[in-house]
């Protein structure tokens, strides 16, 4: 199998991951971090623009992996090169959007801001 069909799969296996925060959180009513929001991923999207978003994600997230290449769930090889991007994006999102939402709940050290500056 040509290595841009793992790289498909990786990118799949990231958008639809990506895909349901935005999407439950829309369909929760709720507003959710996104790139359209000011400052992009840092600020709220109303719940409408995220189950849009989550929507785009999925719909290119199953072009990438059921479309591009001949993906088949029971080669670990595929289900490798979707799931581990898949997983390191859902730890990354975690921790980042975790500061935001209360989901980090560890208390962390703000930096020493320099007085008279």
């Amino acid at each position: 199998m040509p290595w841009y069909d793992y790289l498909s799969f990786g990118l799949g296996g990231v958008l639809l991951t990506n895909a349901v925060p935005h999407v439950v959180s829309g369909i929760m009513g709720r507003p959710f971090q996104s790139p359209f929001a000011e400052p992009p991923g840092q600020g709220l999207s109303s719940s409408t623009v995220n189950v849009l978003w989550g929507a785009f994600n999925a719909a290119v997230g199953y072009v990438l992996v059921l479309q591009v290449g001949a993906f088949d769930v029971h080669d670990l090889r595929h289900v490798a090169a979707a799931a581990l991007p898949a997983f390191a994006l859902a730890l990354f999102s975690a921790r980042h959007f975790g500061r935001y939402n209360g989901g980090d709940l560890a208390p962390r050290a703000e930096p020493p801001h320099s007085k008279g500056a």
